[in-house]
Formats: structure tokens, C-alpha cells, sequence
């Protein structure tokens, strides 16, 4: 067990992904980098997996005099900043069904948001506000992952993921900032990853849509996004455990446009690009193993969505 838990931690080399969508207040359910290394790979042996991911989005810049869909309104001049608390568990089950391990998870948030605008608008244009700030905190919409799984093959694994978020969080209509985004979001992911057991390289590609419901409380459908995450690694031990390093880069396109009364702006169609570093460290305590992983992932081309920085913090223990 401990040998395949070894192969996935070292897949955590450079995350590869970023990506930001269009739909509504900029950004969707899924955050860039959460499935960017190892530890978005189904795990391959039975056992409970557990931790927390820490995300901090910096400085996301929508300039200019462009406005973005906020809480059924629309800002100009926004500023957003968000961090995020998510505490995690999988359960790979003690069955195979022809060499395929499988597993299931869950993944609470809480989220502090803060956004500024330099003005606000209604849905017909009128400005109702002008330069202005909200912060709020909360729980965020949580995601699950009822089914998983992963078929290995030597220094080869091919995944597959069925994730989901539901609107748990606080929504309101109106207000800049919101801990839930008020509507459901379902995620098919495939992941593939080589591994090589000689030389340490590492490459993992996560491809993924994501089709989104209606905000009934803004009467906003946000477009479905494609997006393609990717970690290119090099793995080498040091001091009793390994560390990993690589690069990060990442594609997003949204092909299909927001919709929906409350969608003033027409499509809206976002595309993003984003490259940037991961560092991972493993090592073992006792019988179980310590997984430690810092990205960081400056998007370096955006439209229709803001542009900024996203860090992770990851811990992961594999029992």
C-alpha cells in the first residue's frame, strides 16, 4: 500500500493548471490548482485520506471601465480577494472491479471574500453606488465526490472523477461579496498520469467540464467551461522523504454563453491561461505518510473574468 501511496504523493511535482471562468461574479465552483498535482489523482489503495487545502486569491484585478456581474448587479473597477479553509476526507474502498480501485469524498469550505468596486450599476445601467467595499465570511458551497476511481497499469494511471457542488453557502442577491454562489455546479474529470518509477518525471493532465444550473435568486445562467489542468515534475529524495518540483500552466475556454434575465452582459465567454511553480515534499510518520504542497499560479492572461494570483497550501495524510 504504502509503495503505491509513495507513487501518488510523488505526482505532486508542478501543478499544472489555472484556470478561471466568465460566469456570474467572475469566477465558478471550481478554483484553479485544486485538482493541479498528485493529490487530485483517485487514490489506488484502500484507506482513508485525509486533510486541508488552503487557498489564498490575491489582488484579482476586472480594470478599467469593463463592468462584472456581481450579485445580480454590475461593477466597474473590481478588486477581488478571497481565501479559503477546505478540510477533506476520501475513502478508497477494500474492492477492485477489474484492477479499478474506488473512492469517494467530501470537501467543506469556509470562505472569506472581499470585493471593491469603484461603482455599481442595476440591471438597467443606473449607477446606485460608488467607490465601495464588502468582506463577508461563511461556508462556502460544498463539494462531494460520490464516485472515483483510478485503473493502474505499471507507472500508468488512468482516472476518472464525477464532482459536485451544491448552494450551500450564503447567497444573497445585491450584495459585492458572497461565501456561496447559489447555484449547482457538476464536474466529469478524467485524470491521466505516467510516473516513472526510474527516473522520477512525472507528467498528469486533468481535463474537465463543468455545466452549471440557474441562479433562481438573479435569474443568471452561468456558461459551461472546458478546462485542461497539467503538472510536468521532476521527483528526487531528500532527507528520508521526496521533493518534488515543476511548472504550472493551464487552459480554460468557456463554450457555451451566460444566459438568463440577469445576464445584461450577453455570453460573456471567458477564456484563461495562468504558469507558475509547485514544490511537494512526502515523508513518512510511523505508518502513514505526510503529503506537503505549495503552488503558486499567477493567471498571465484572462478575459472576462479578473486577473491575479492564486497560492495553495496543501496537507494531506494517507493512512
Amino acid at each position: 500500500m504504502k509503495n503505491k501511496i509513495i507513487y501518488l504523493i510523488t505526482v505532486c511535482a508542478l501543478a499544472l493548471a489555472i484556470t478561471v471562468r466568465a460566469e456570474e461574479s467572475g469566477s465558478g465552483h471550481y478554483i484553479p490548482g485544486t485538482f493541479a498535482d498528485f493529490t487530485g489523482v483517485p487514490p489506488s489503495e484502500p484507506g482513508l485520506y485525509a486533510g486541508n487545502y488552503f487557498l489564498n486569491y490575491g489582488n484579482g484585478k476586472f480594470g478599467g471601465n469593463k463592468e462584472l456581474p456581481l450579485g445580480g448587479n454590475l461593477g466597474v473597477g473590481v478588486t477581488a480577494n478571497l481565501q479559503g479553509e477546505v478540510p477533506f476526507a476520501v475513502y478508497a474502498y477494500p474492492w477492485q472491479v477489474a484492477n479499478i480501485t474506488f473512492a469517494t469524498g467530501v470537501y467543506p469550505s469556509w470562505v472569506w471574500s472581499s470585493v471593491q468596486v469603484s461603482a455599481t450599476f442595476d440591471r438597467d445601467q443606473h449607477q446606485i453606488s460608488g467607490a465601495r467595499e464588502q468582506s463577508v465570511n461563511g461556508f462556502g458551497d460544498i463539494m462531494t465526490t460520490p464516485i472515483m476511481g483510478v485503473w493502474t497499469n505499471g507507472d500508468f494511471k488512468v482516472g476518472g472523477l464525477f464532482n459536485m457542488w451544491a448552494p450551500t453557502g450564503d447567497y444573497n442577491a445585491g450584495q459585492l461579496a458572497n461565501p456561496g454562489l447559489g447555484y449547482w455546479t457538476f464536474e466529469p474529470m478524467l485524470a491521466f498520469s505516467w510516473l516513472s518509477t526510474k527516473f522520477g518525471t512525472e507528467f498528469t493532465l486533468f481535463p474537465a467540464m463543468d455545466f452549471n444550473t440557474v441562479n433562481h435568486s438573479t435569474d443568471y445562467q452561468s456558461g459551461d467551461i472546458f478546462h485542461l489542468d497539467a503538472t510536468l515534475a521532476q521527483h528526487l529524495p531528500l532527507l528520508g522523504g521526496i521533493a518534488g518540483a515543476g511548472c504550472t500552466v493551464s487552459y480554460l475556454n468557456q463554450f457555451t454563453g451566460d444566459s438568463g434575465s440577469g445576464a445584461r452582459l450577453g455570453s460573456f465567454e471567458a477564456q484563461s491561461v495562468a504558469v507558475g511553480p509547485t514544490v511537494s515534499y512526502v515523508h513518512k510518520l510511523g505508518k502513514a505518510m505526510l503529503i506537503a504542497d505549495i503552488s503558486w499560479l499567477p493567471q498571465v492572461t484572462t478575459r472576462n473574468t479578473p486577473q491575479g494570483n492564486f497560492t495553495w497550501f496543501k496537507v494531506t495524510v494517507a493512512f
